[in-house]
């Protein structure tokens, strides 16, 4: 984030970057705390690893965490770096998954989109059936709509057309006052129909899996998924412990109202910083005519001299005693002072415009 804290732009741009930083997994500690006491979790799977802070909160809980991340910062590589118990794992999920232990939690926050979701899943299902699965984006705005990081390595057969405008829940359709990306990801221009979003993955696996297999939704910062099968031990317990959270009307009323008033709020920063760029343009056109009507004023009080110059000019001329001339060489020493001074009025002034 750059610019100064005084620059409203540049506090309007911060202030659109806040649903990020809402979306954290780190408000969800309480529920992984729940997750750990009723099943026994010695090894975390975590894939989008965000800066590290979640990781560490995996690990204080006792298991051995690697964190999947396709391109890792030098900041995140220290912060992994400094904790014997989280690895790094440098690759795109579900590529990588063959290649890690088999977890006892799997945490799925990357690329929140049908494709992925759905193939990280399939592997998960089959390869870790035991496993309980964390999600996050099951509701607004993911739920139903893709998301793709930028750039995506999707091929375009596993994207829907996408753009830089963002939703709102005040409207179906995005909009550049939405929940945008400014350029580090896009969404799928339309919500809703086949293969599209996180949470129409999730249920294309369930049915495909043909049961067994439970998914429980948080309806809280975006939506906190739980799926595990349940038989599996540990299961049962976890659900009952989330029940007064996965049940609740007031919180699911609660996210609902938060979303609402924060894409409104998005929408009145866009508004704003866009009456300020016109206020900009404006102030730049208004200082430019001004500098104009300057210029024009200097010219004018030229003119306005020079024209005051000849009039005394040719009254010192009609008070002079009349040469003894005769008439036609009169009137021509006449006519060339009249060429005289028209020349040198055009000369000094130029055209008024």
């Amino acid at each position: 984030m750059t610019g100064s804290p005084a620059d409203p732009h540049a506090q309007a741009r911060a202030a659109r970057e806040q649903p990020l930083l809402l979306h954290s997994m780190a408000v969800f500690r309480e529920l992984f705390e729940t997750i750990f006491r009723c099943r026994e979790i010695g090894t975390v799977i975590e894939v989008g690893v965000e800066s590290g802070q979640v990781s560490s909160i995996y690990a204080d809980l006792g298991a051995t965490v690697h964190c999947v991340e396709p391109d890792p910062g030098e900041e995140l590589r220290a912060v992994l770096a400094g904790d014997p118990r989280l690895h790094l794992v440098e690759g795109s999920s579900p590529a990588v998954l063959g290649e890690l232990p088999v977890g006892d939690l799997y945490v799925l926050d990357g690329d929140h989109n049908y494709a992925v979701v759905r193939a990280e899943l399939a592997w998960i299902m089959e390869h870790a059936p035991g496993a309980v699965v964390v999600l996050n984006d099951l509701l607004w705005p993911c739920g139903r709509r893709d998301f793709y990081y930028q750039p995506s390595p999707l091929p375009p057969g596993d994207r829907h057309p996408d753009t830089a405008d963002g939703p709102t829940v005040w409207h179906d359709d995005v909009t550049p006052a939405g929940f945008v990306g400014d350029g580090a990801f896009t969404f799928a221009a339309h919500a809703g129909g086949e293969r599209n979003g996180v949470l129409t993955a999730v249920e294309d696996a369930l049915d495909e899996a043909g049961g067994g297999w439970r998914l429980e939704i948080v309806p809280a910062v975006f939506g906190f998924g739980v799926l595990a099968r349940t038989d599996a031990p540990g299961t049962a317990d976890i659900f009952d412990a989330l029940r007064p959270l996965t049940s609740s009307g007031l919180l699911a009323a609660m996210e609902n109202n938060r979303i609402a008033l924060y894409t409104r709020v998005l929408q009145l920063q866009y508004e704003l910083t866009a009456r300020r760029d016109e206020a900009d343009r404006l102030a730049e056109t208004v200082g430019a005519q001004q500098r104009e009507i300057t210029r024009l004023k200097s010219e004018l009080d030229g003119a306005t001299a020079d024209n005051a110059a000849l009039r005394q000019d040719v009254e010192r001329l009609r008070a002079a005693p009349p040469a003894p001339v005769r008439d036609q060489e009169l009137g021509e020493a006449v006519s060339q002072l009249g060429r005289a001074l028209s020349a040198r009025i055009r000369g000094r002034s130029g055209p008024l415009r």
